[in-house]
């Protein structure tokens, strides 16, 4: 069977993939309309006025204006101690604008974002945290699997789910 070259690239042009439409990421909204996007995740664009840094550690990007009250300020960009490393410097976004992509939560009275990896500012996302009640009593040198339970070990004399000698017995009908 021969293969004409015009039928091959139509073939070829046939199989690639097609661009999708509704795939290409969500224009940024204002600190303002983010405030209001509550467990939301979103790109926020805002100019950043001041990087204010506590005696802990933690590090906020202040998105209001100077002249607007603390208190009117409904939405802020925090960046804890822990993630000092995955962030890096914030001193040279100040008096910038930029686009910030997290999960808007609820802090304190206001809501805010969580700056925790420099890829936010590319659109990319938070950095991934454990959750801690899944792998408590993990442990790499351990051969058991992290959420380890009594209950559910079936060898030795431990109880194990649904032991027959710990079950209710029903009443007489």
């Amino acid at each position: 069977m021969r293969f004409s070259l015009s039928g091959m690239a139509a073939m070829t042009a046939l199989l690639m993939p097609f661009p999708c439409h509704g795939a290409k990421p969500a224009a940024c909204v204002s600190a303002e309309q983010a405030a209001q996007m509550v467990n939301k995740d979103v790109c926020v664009s805002a100019h950043i006025y001041d990087v204010v840094r506590l005696a802990d550690g933690t590090r906020f990007l202040d998105v209001c204006p100077p002249q607007m009250p603390d208190e009117q300020c409904r939405f802020t960009v925090v960046s804890f101690r822990d993630d000092y490393s995955s962030v890096g410097t914030l001193q040279k976004y100040r008096d910038m604008d930029v686009h910030i992509r997290g999960i808007v939560e609820p802090m304190r009275g206001r809501t805010g974002m969580i700056l925790s990896h420099a890829r936010q500012f590319n659109g990319g996302r938070p950095k991934f945290r454990p959750n801690p009640l899944l792998a408590g009593g993990f442990d790499a040198e351990e051969s058991r699997p992290p959420g380890y339970t009594h209950n559910l070990n079936t060898e030795g004399r431990h109880r194990s789910f649904m032991n027959s000698r710990s079950q209710e017995t029903l009443p007489p009908r």
